[in-house]
């Protein structure tokens, strides 16, 4: 089947992107690699024995990058719907992390230690309408949120990617109420036009 004119050019624009052709010269799984990185750059997010919960990890960019950070001492937790190829570091737990069996399967991996950074770089199947797309991306933080606020140990900080748009304001206050402080990212990584943006909040309140 052909495809269409609008499936060539997003075709055409990810092949060309700079960040896609670099992921691949650098053998990052994915071009949110860099997000990640760049963020981590200013923020200082990770150090050496952390214990970090990777969530919608799938295909393994940003578990690829905190492996790495945290080193042989520190522990990933990777989970997702998707499969997940396996990657040297990180113990992966595939499902719905909402479902009470997945769950129990991450923390059981985690022991009896809390998390010290939990990232979610998830985000919907996009149909291009926003009036559905926006409720399913809200959803989705909000789901990021709640697991955070039930693994992190207090003083724990909260990386989470967010579409502005309805619902936006309204995450944002919750955020505050749980951490220390909350400040934005919008890392070069991302797409100009895309209404992703970084929340990053520091010092869970527990």
């Amino acid at each position: 089947m052909a495809r269409s004119k609008s499936s060539n050019s997003w075709m055409k624009e990810h092949f060309d992107d700079k960040y896609v052709k670099k992921s691949q010269q650098d053998g990052y799984r994915s071009r949110a690699s860099y997000k990640l990185l760049e963020i981590n750059d200013k923020d200082k997010l990770f150090r050496p024995k952390m214990r970090v919960v990777d969530l919608g990890a799938a295909p393994g960019g940003w578990s690829q990058i905190a492996t790495k950070l945290v080193g042989d001492h520190g522990t990933v937790i990777a989970s997702d719907i998707l499969e997940m190829a396996p990657l040297p570091g990180v113990t992966f737990v595939q499902g719905d992390f909402t479902e009470q069996s997945v769950y129990e399967e991450i923390l059981s991996k985690m022991g009896d230690e809390k998390a010290d950074l939990v990232i979610s770089d998830m985000a919907p199947n996009m149909s291009g309408n926003s009036s559905a797309d926006q409720p399913q991306a809200m959803y989705l933080v909000e789901l990021a949120l709640d697991m955070a606020s039930q693994v992190l140990r207090p003083g724990g900080n909260f990386l989470v990617k967010v579409f502005q748009g309805e619902g936006f304001e309204e995450y944002l206050k919750v955020m505050r109420t749980q951490f220390s402080s909350v400040v934005t990212r919008k890392p070069d990584a991302s797409r100009a036009r895309s209404r992703e943006i970084y929340l990053l909040g520091r010092q869970y309140k527990g």
